[in-house]
């Protein structure tokens, strides 16, 4: 058995900005299994099916962001589930955007959702999929920035491909195990393009 959360704020306030990737993508992965997520149960709208056989439980913290912990160990403690059992979905402002990284455990960072899932679990010893959202802008604050937005068709449409992957990624990691969803899906930042010089350099001699 397998509890799959995703990460994010509840209300229509905070719908599909950065810091709700996990929402995102949880509600992607419901539609490609033909899931409803909408019981209530300990803090947390749920759905239950299964992927190759094992039983899911897909899980939106009702929460907001901070207190994501609470749900989460409640309902691991009602599955009786293990920390590997469990795989957490969120947003990572350092990650470029629509990107993916995949890790079988670590600590929370400065993400305050995983902060809370680690407190409450005791434990950082379950997996994790991280969805990049870009890092902040120089005119943005942290919060600001995880709270926007993408304003552009091209990050809309970024997000949406990695949405998929990320849902890929989740089912890859139930039916093939922790390794090869790493193996298949964990992709690194793209290497900044190189400036090459001109043939005639501004300032020089025609």
């Amino acid at each position: 058995m397998y509890l799959i959360v995703g990460l994010g704020n509840p209300g229509s306030k905070y719908h599909n900005t950065r810091h709700n990737v996990g929402f995102d993508v949880l509600e992607t992965l419901s539609r490609k299994l033909g899931v409803s997520v909408n019981r209530k149960k300990s803090g947390a709208l749920i759905g239950e099916c299964f992927i190759g056989g094992e039983k899911t439980i897909l899980a939106l913290p009702q929460t907001f962001m901070n207190l994501s912990g609470e749900a989460v160990a409640s309902l691991a403690a009602w599955y009786k589930l293990k920390p590997e059992q469990i795989m957490v979905i969120y947003d990572d402002v350092d990650l470029a955007q629509g990107f993916l990284r995949i890790r079988k455990s670590g600590s929370a960072g400065t993400h305050n959702g995983m902060r809370s899932i680690v407190a409450e679990l005791g434990s950082d010893q379950f997996p994790r999929l991280r969805v990049g959202v870009g890092k902040r802008p120089p005119e943005y604050d942290l919060a600001d920035w995880v709270l926007s937005r993408y304003s552009s068709q091209e990050e809309k449409d970024a997000a949406k491909a990695a949405y998929g992957l990320a849902a890929d990624a989740v089912m890859e990691f139930i039916t093939g195990g922790i390794e090869s969803s790493m193996c298949k899906y964990n992709t690194k930042k793209p290497k900044k393009e190189k400036v090459k010089p001109t043939d005639n350099p501004e300032g020089a001699d025609e």
